[in-house]
């Protein structure tokens, strides 16, 4: 269990956001974005309302879609029938900005014959450029004839800014004899360290559940997933994660806290987790995932606290692109983390499919091969497993390492 969420193993199952029923997707460049391979405007819609619940960043600096999302679904009371995002301008810091984002519903509205206040808007990209509407407008229809289940890899790539894979998961679980399936699409690779959600996320399921348990349900993963990502230690501005249900697999809607509630909470865990691995691992530059464990700890929020301060650490993702088995910056990294435990009873492994080596016992080091520590240390996806000894509580975090190509990247993003 984790915070309360029954961890479950589950095959994954191909169509992303329109894997569950009545779904589907599209996307394609309408100019946004110079390069005509990529796609810069994305729609995906429900053959009939959804409940839906959303989280949001809590940086101070708030992209206009976020404050047009949030009076849509205060105004509809949680009833949506989809979204449109747009990649490569974050429409954020402009004075037209509530005004355009409003527009892009305005027109996906009209092109499907629905009203504006259903649907939300999404973007992602260079913070304070005025957005232009004029070539959303100019392939609104397009878009919108285009809509497809088979298309939802085209919406997904459209919210793409620096990432270098469309991230996509489904997966299929059984809620009162009934199959379910949920399902998302991610996007985000710099500008990562969440507070309340992360870059651009959307998630849709099937299953009937209600506005109110569907917000219970992604308040309570996002702490354990999403919010325990961090890249690069910046918050950005339009972080967003949105979930919608439109009922369509039949089963008795989920009102409650019982048993269908937890299967639906353990689906969406799964999803998430998977989504938020992969944030992490491509990151900008990145060349490994980094993930870390801490366990032994008094309470969650001390396990979150301690794992996220390691993952954060630049000194350590440095080390760790450099494949140097540097322990003491790991426990550099849980001693300045803001939680209360006792430093001496700490124990830390490092690990990988390349093996496993104990480097540090009641918070002293140990003696180990470097030899062996490169082996370990040579994988793509590196473990560092956290012992406090001092409670039962357990949390996981997700990063990357540091590399001269995050520079790079972040050095001309803008240009």
């Amino acid at each position: 269990m984790i915070n309360g969420i029954e961890e479950k193993a589950f095959e994954t199952i191909e169509g992303g956001v329109c894997a569950a029923q009545g779904f589907q997707a599209n996307g394609l460049n309408c100019g946004l974005n110079k390069d005509k391979n990529k796609n810069d405007l994305g729609l995906v819609v429900s053959d009939v309302l959804c409940n839906a619940a959303a989280v949001y960043t809590t940086n101070k600096v708030k992209g206009a879609p976020l404050l047009v999302t949030k009076r849509h679904l205060t105004a509809t009371g949680g009833r949506i029938r989809g979204f449109i995002a747009n990649s490569k301008n974050a429409n954020t810091c402009n004075a037209d900005g509530v005004e355009k984002a409003e527009m892009m519903c305005q027109l996906a509205a009209q092109a499907l014959g629905v009203d504006a206040i259903e649907i939300v808007p999404a973007s992602t990209g260079v913070i304070g450029q005025v957005l232009p509407i004029e070539p959303i407008a100019a392939h609104i229809d397009e878009l919108a004839a285009g809509l497809a289940a088979e298309n939802h890899g085209k919406a997904a790539n459209a919210i793409m800014t620096t990432d270098t894979v469309k991230k996509e998961v489904a997966v299929s679980f059984e809620v009162g004899g009934k199959v379910c399936k949920i399902g998302g699409m991610a996007k985000g690779s710099g500008m990562i360290h969440p507070n309340m959600a992360t870059t651009l996320n959307f998630i849709t399921t099937d299953a009937a559940i209600s506005s109110e348990m569907l917000q219970k349900a992604l308040s309570a993963v996002v702490k354990v997933t999403y919010n325990c990502l961090s890249v690069d230690g910046d918050t950005s501005t339009n972080d967003c994660v949105l979930l919608m249900a439109n009922g369509l697999a039949g089963n008795t809607e989920i009102t409650d806290e019982g048993e269908d509630f937890q299967s639906f909470q353990s689906a969406l865990y799964f999803v998430m987790r998977s989504m938020t691995r992969m944030l992490a691992k491509d990151g900008e530059g990145a060349t490994k995932l980094i993930e870390c464990e801490c366990a032994g700890a008094p309470d969650l929020d001390t396990a979150i606290i301690v794992a996220k301060s390691v993952i954060r650490s630049p000194l350590f993702k440095c080390a760790v692109f450099g494949e140097d088995a540097n322990w003491g910056r790991i426990l550099c990294a849980i001693g300045y983390a803001e939680a209360d435990f006792d430093i001496d009873k700490v124990d830390v492994d490092i690990a990988s499919a390349g093996g496993r080596i104990a480097v540090c016992r009641n918070g002293a080091g140990v003696d180990f091969s470097e030899d062996e520590a490169k082996v370990v240390l040579a994988e793509d996806e590196i473990r560092i497993d956290i012992d406090l000894h001092q409670g039962e509580s357990s949390a996981m975090a997700w990063g990357c390492d540091l590399t001269y190509d995050y520079v790079k990247i972040n050095g001309d993003y803008r240009t």
